[in-house]
């Protein structure tokens, strides 16, 4: 069996140590999953060790069974015996087990996350808690964050009265798990760590079988994980630990990086090895994440390598707004390639938060070029934003029944299946749409409230009042408006952003569609709802289509790609403005974008807007801090590619798949107004020097220079500019 086959010698002294505790620091695209299988394989095939007595756990289902396929082919057999899997799996296997020592007997079933919130909601309810002030899905991921640090109910820190509300909480919550012989996800790590803590015979038993233990992405180990496993590795003190506390990137889901720091300290006779040399990327792209991944603190440095070349400096482009930002990406993905210096799956857009693929989405639909989303739907397919669409679509035309059964307990009004299908019988008796009727029982005294049971009615009344409310207005008020008191009136914030990052992350989609919808401002609720149907109705992607791919920055770990471009370099957007005031959280940010940089393989694009179209007006952004940290050889702001005012002139063999749109930039017989060289005087930003003037679709771009402020680039039209020295 040949094991150390084209490993380098890093690897090599990882896969081939010594017994004891060993920590592999593991750069991006080192190779750590081939070190981890080959450590498994090496134990079992040369050191003899038996498959019982090794356990390998990581933090996915697929890299488990990647894990274990590779481990058989380098084995030629199968290991039987051998324990791998997820922390979750190979907890839930133990406990089923040992299930005499647990409160719930070895048939358990496991609540899935609906399961959980709607067992707070019974809880909020049951202690007479307003629900608008303690959401489910917030409360929640707070007694999650107790479990993860290992807090029982009673053992829970009070600090604040919301502190012991959640404890209340949290004590009936698993009062009702326990009753139905259930565990949530975060029970099978708390209850396995509390069994081996309190029980010596239990922790022995497990402590003795498992000669060695390997974990996989250690960085993103919590307290409860990171608590077990000293008690398994408490006897042999064989625990073999991979991971880059540089990539730990999910804090807010209870990951710790500081588990590496406090593995160093509960195993001061450790072995640390680093695995520096990089398969993935070019030099100037190692260099770049080594810049901006050097200024965060207590972490383990590392010079990573490669023997690929230097390659291209950083791309940098700058864009007026977020739009013309996506049409900068999906023309440079054209133009690649047509000169056939790329495949379309080469590419990667990445970007911080959901809510930003919506335009890079809307960029690539107008060209027709297929693209595939990552670890997230389309923007228009969202749950949030079908919720708002749906509203609209009701106020505009309440017969529509599909909206109607979408939203009309949601967010919840306590209007069940029942009273839904009794609606539906009276308005067939009546010879009308239940949207109709629900507009009848808004009247004062309506006859069809007869109907229905009094509570039942009363609530069919409330949203009915609603609805007819809506369409009083909705053909008067823009777009905008109509969506934001929609919003205000069912407190759909409220009922989106729980405290949670996917509760933050839905409510920035709402934000980006009020953005959307402001766009509408003189055309009205129709076209808008008639051009986002247009766009939702895209048929669904192959998934083995060879596209570009569309990402957050959190879901491209452990991905790579030839070309990555990532978009939104703003203060406020990366890093997130959510972070400005936490260090902690802010050298996440700096992580993040590490982690982003570290996929590519031979050319990053970085890309930044000096504005954002926000309701009616430019908002101006300022570029990304980040960019201060990128030594300036290893940048290239100047990129050859043939723009005018941003857009590029699409190569002819291309046009086709434009729809033979021809050009996007239009020219005026008049001349420009403001010529380089001209002093103007802005409101907000005083006195500037024009440096450039373009003449695009009927309007003048001009770029100035304020001193103090830096280039703006701004459309003459809208700037209320004054030539002051021409």
């Amino acid at each position: 069996m040949e094991t150390l086959e084209l490993l380098n010698p890093q690897q090599i002294k990882a896969v081939t140590a010594a017994h004891g505790p060993i920590l592999v620091l593991a750069g991006p695209g080192s190779g750590k999953t081939r070190v981890l299988t080959h450590r498994v394989a090496y134990l079992i095939g040369e050191q003899g060790v038996q498959p019982y007595n090794v356990m390998a756990v990581t933090f996915t289902n697929k890299a488990a069974s990647e894990m274990g396929d590779r481990v058989a082919d380098l084995l030629g057999h199968q290991i039987h015996g051998l324990t791998l899997g997820t922390f979750h799996a190979t907890c839930a296997r133990i406990l089923r087990i040992e299930s005499d020592h647990l409160p719930v007997n070895s048939n358990y079933v496991i609540f899935d996350a609906d399961d959980q919130v709607k067992v707070v909601r019974q809880v909020l309810q049951d202690q007479n808690l307003d629900e608008k002030r303690y959401r489910p899905q917030s409360v929640h991921t707070s007694i999650s964050a107790a479990k993860n640090e290992l807090f029982l109910p009673e053992d829970l820190p009070i600090q604040t009265y919301r502190d012991e509300v959640i404890a209340r909480v949290y004590q009936q919550y698993q009062k009702i798990l326990l009753s139905s012989n259930a565990l949530d996800f975060d029970d099978l790590l708390l209850w396995m760590a509390l069994l081996l803590a309190d029980n010596e015979i239990i922790r022995k038993k497990y402590a003795q079988r498992y000669h060695h233990i390997l974990v996989d992405e250690f960085q993103d180990t919590n307290m409860a994980q990171y608590t077990l496993l000293m008690h398994l590795a408490s006897h042999h003190r064989n625990l073999f630990v991979v991971g880059d506390s540089d990539q730990s990137i999910y804090r807010w889901r209870g990951a710790d990086y500081r588990n590496v720091r406090r593995f160093e300290e509960d195993f001061p006779d450790a072995e640390v090895i680093l695995l520096e040399q990089n398969y993935r990327s070019k030099q100037n792209i190692l260099d770049t994440a080594m810049s901006i991944i050097d200024r965060n603190t207590q972490r383990t440095p590392k010079k990573l390598f490669t023997e690929r070349g230097a390659g291209e400096k950083i791309i940098i482009r700058e864009a007026y707004d977020e739009r013309e930002q996506a049409q900068i990406v999906v023309d440079i993905i054209i133009q690649q390639i047509a000169e056939k210096q790329a495949s379309a799956a080469d590419f990667a857009i990445m970007y911080r938060t959901n809510a930003q693929s919506r335009l890079v989405e809307e960029a690539f639909l107008s060209v027709n070029i297929p693209y595939k989303l990552v670890g997230a739907q389309r923007f228009y397919g969202r749950r949030e934003v079908k919720d708002i669409i749906a509203y609209l679509r009701l106020t505009v035309n309440p017969d529509d029944i599909f909206s109607l059964s979408r939203v009309i307990n949601t967010p919840s009004r306590k209007i069940g299946t029942k009273t839904f299908a009794e609606l539906i019988t009276v308005a067939q008796k009546s010879e009308i749409t239940p949207g109709n009727l629900l507009l009848n029982l808004a009247e004062e005294n309506p006859p069809e409230l007869k109907s229905f049971s009094k509570t039942a009615g009363k609530r069919l009344m409330g949203f009915g009042r609603l609805l007819s409310s809506w369409r009083e207005v909705f053909e008067t008020l823009p777009p905008v408006e109509m969506v934001d008191q929609i919003l205000t009136d069912i407190d759909y914030q409220g009922y989106i952003e729980d405290g949670s990052e996917d509760g933050y992350d839905r409510w920035e989609n709402i934000i980006e569609l009020r953005r959307l919808a402001s766009e509408y401002q003189t055309v009205g609720l129709y076209s808008f709802l008639e051009d986002v149907a247009l766009v939702s109705d895209q048929d669904t992607l192959d998934p083995d289509l060879e596209v570009p791919t569309l990402l957050t920055l959190h879901a491209a770990k452990g991905l790579e790609f030839g070309q990555v471009m990532i978009i939104g370099l703003n203060e406020g957007i990366l890093p997130h403005q959510r972070s400005f005031d936490e260090p902690e959280a802010m050298e996440e940010e700096r992580r993040l974008f590490y982690v982003g940089i570290t996929r590519a393989e031979d050319c990053l694009y970085l890309f930044h807007s000096l504005n954002r179209y926000s309701y009616g007006y430019f908002e101006p952004l300022e570029a990304s801090r980040y960019y201060r940290d990128i030594p300036p050889e290893l940048r290239d702001e100047d990129q050859l590619l043939s723009y005018t005012s941003g857009i590029i002139k699409a190569p002819q063999d291309v046009r086709s798949w434009k729809d033979m749109q021809g050009e996007t930039t239009t020219t005026r017989s008049q001349e420009s107004q403001y010529h380089p060289g001209i002093k103007v005087e802005h409101t907000k930003w005083g006195e500037g020097l024009v440096l450039n003037s373009t003449l695009q679709d009927d309007d003048e771009i001009v770029d100035i220079f304020f001193v103090g402020v830096g280039k703006k680039k701004l459309i003459a039209s809208l700037a209320d500019l004054k030539i002051i020295d021409s």
